[in-house]
């Protein structure tokens, strides 16, 4: 069932993403070789507590903390830790929500710690455009696949694999709502876009094979083949005109 948003719960949803796109720009700032997954972590909570919201992640099915914090071949559900530092060359993808009165947001940034390989940074180019590409069909009257299948030539034109086993979602009063947004798929399927939906659109790719595992802690997932992975995600509300996406700073822009 896909949950239409009136225009109250859009604007509170719209607060909640201004401090999550804000969070996520202050963290380019930060990151950088010498500080820890968990330094991330109580920066993003202590963050969110301060605009008197609430870090979605927190306790959501048991995640320990307020932040995914996935460092290279990780590619979402990291869990931080004040032992895991990070190192020149390292990739890190940071994955936050916030929640005001019960509404949420949803974002993820991957960001270069020091000075990274000539493919670590076209795989996090290409995240980020292959966002920017379906986000051209978050339009009424197109199909939800249109979003998907934008999304996946653009990964796959750059010569990464696209995750299957991870999807987009909808979102709203709850972080994970229908329908799943998939980033692969054929054009013109799935239902119309109509406006007040609210989607959580994440492109997932491999700089390898599109495979990936869960390690011990049930939580994290990593890549097949130990290579590195990407992730960017926004919060878009779909229109009547050109989409919103709440979760992008202005300075982003």
């Amino acid at each position: 069932m896909i949950k239409i948003k009136t225009d109250k719960q859009i604007g509170l949803m719209a607060e909640s993403g201004k401090i999550t796109g804000s969070i996520l720009h202050e963290l380019k700032g930060m990151i950088r070789p010498g500080i820890s997954t968990g330094d991330i972590d109580r920066f993003v909570e202590e963050s969110i507590l301060r605009a008197g919201m609430v870090p979605t992640f927190k306790g959501y099915g048991g995640f320990p903390a307020s932040a995914c914090v996935s460092v290279n071949e990780e590619l979402v559900h990291g869990i931080p830790s004040d032992e895991r530092i990070l190192e020149d060359g390292d990739i890190v993808s940071v994955d936050i929500g916030a929640t005001n009165e019960g509404w949420v947001s949803d974002a993820a940034r991957t960001y270069a710690v020091g000075e990274i390989s000539d493919t670590a940074a076209r795989l996090i180019r290409t995240a980020e455009e292959s966002f920017f590409e379906g986000l051209k069909y978050c339009r009424v009257g197109c199909r939800l696949t249109d979003i998907s299948h934008a999304i996946q030539a653009c990964i796959e034109k750059e010569g990464f694999s696209v995750v299957l086993d991870y999807v987009g979602h909808g979102i709203g009063r709850d972080m994970h709502e229908g329908p799943q947004v998939k980033n692969y798929g054929d054009p013109g399927e799935g239902p119309l876009l109509a406006k007040g939906m609210a989607l959580a659109i994440e492109p997932m790719l491999n700089e390898g094979v599109s495979d990936v595992k869960i390690l011990d802690n049930k939580w994290t997932v990593v890549t097949a083949d130990g290579k590195l992975a990407g992730h960017y995600e926004n919060t878009v509300i779909i229109t009547d005109g050109e989409p919103l996406v709440i979760t992008l700073d202005e300075r982003d822009k």
